[in-house]
């Protein structure tokens, strides 16, 4: 199985322990991936060239992760500021916006296309800026989309006709939410729709059959990434050609793990200034 992940990427900024660590959705499900048993991975988004930017170069080469297709802008690097509550919760106090790539939106040429397609699926998120580029990408490769807990009607109606998985974060949702939402991304057009609940598990639906996963115990103290964790572990297994019950059960368990480290995958480093 190799992977492909386009767009978003930061570095989390953890001020309480003069840290940040390489995060991003579409950067985290390249990197873990990767570690989970990922034949090759490969990453494609814009860095700043700044301290930031170089130390999420050199984590993603340290995790051997395919970057020849990065792009490097004068600018800032994406940063998201992080704090920790007494259960390990991670919550975003603020950020810069995703820095420079939202200046400078990626664009795909027709080399970057012929690339891609080299590759079995292709992950990206609602922070990617990707969605007016994803028809095109449909021709050429199974797309996997995060959602996070942000999107709207709207965009479901734009993503969904064009992608093969879909991953929603709805802790909050009810059961009858749950099924309401599963039914209307099956009718746009995407067969599988994930959606992770927090403590609660997972519900995933693949159009025909509903499949519900618990959480693993795990020894918190950062959450951070365990929701792209999942996507990771679960795209990894899935299309390693593992059953659905199975790819589930595993990502949960790489969750359970994420939680266990600070950052997404770790690769902490010193504050600049």
């Amino acid at each position: 199985m190799r992977l492909i992940a386009i767009g978003d990427n930061v570095v989390d900024v953890y001020k309480d322990r003069n840290e940040m660590f390489p995060g991003g959705n579409a950067l985290n499900v390249a990197v873990l991936s990767k570690q989970y048993g990922a034949e090759e991975t490969a990453f494609i988004g814009i860095v700043g060239n700044d301290a930031e930017g170089e130390h999420i170069i050199e984590s993603l080469k340290l995790n051997k992760v395919e970057i020849s297709k990065i792009r490097k802008a004068y600018g800032e690097s994406g940063k998201a500021y992080v704090d920790l509550n007494d259960e390990g919760d991670r919550i975003f106090v603020k950020s810069n916006k995703g820095g420079i790539q939202s200046k400078l939106k990626l664009k795909l040429a027709e080399d970057d296309y012929d690339y891609i397609k080299t590759y079995d699926v292709l992950h990206t998120s609602i922070y990617s800026s990707l969605d007016d580029q994803l028809e095109k990408l449909s021709g050429a490769i199974p797309i996997s989309y995060d959602f996070s807990n942000h999107f709207t009607d709207e965009l479901l109606r734009r993503v969904c006709p064009y992608i093969n998985f879909a991953f929603v974060s709805g802790s909050d949702y009810s059961d009858e939410e749950i099924e309401k939402l599963m039914n209307k991304i099956h009718e746009l057009g995407c067969l599988n729709a994930v959606i992770t609940r927090g403590s609660k598990g997972v519900v995933m639906s693949d159009g025909t059959n509903r499949y519900n996963q618990g959480i693993e115990e795990a020894n918190v103290i950062d959450t951070l990434g365990a929701g792209d964790s999942f996507i990771a572990g679960f795209l990894t297994h899935r299309l390693n050609g593992n059953p659905i019950e199975e790819s589930l059960q595993i990502a949960a368990y790489r969750a359970a793990r994420t939680c266990e480290v600070h950052g997404a995958f770790g690769f902490g480093k010193a504050l600049v200034g």
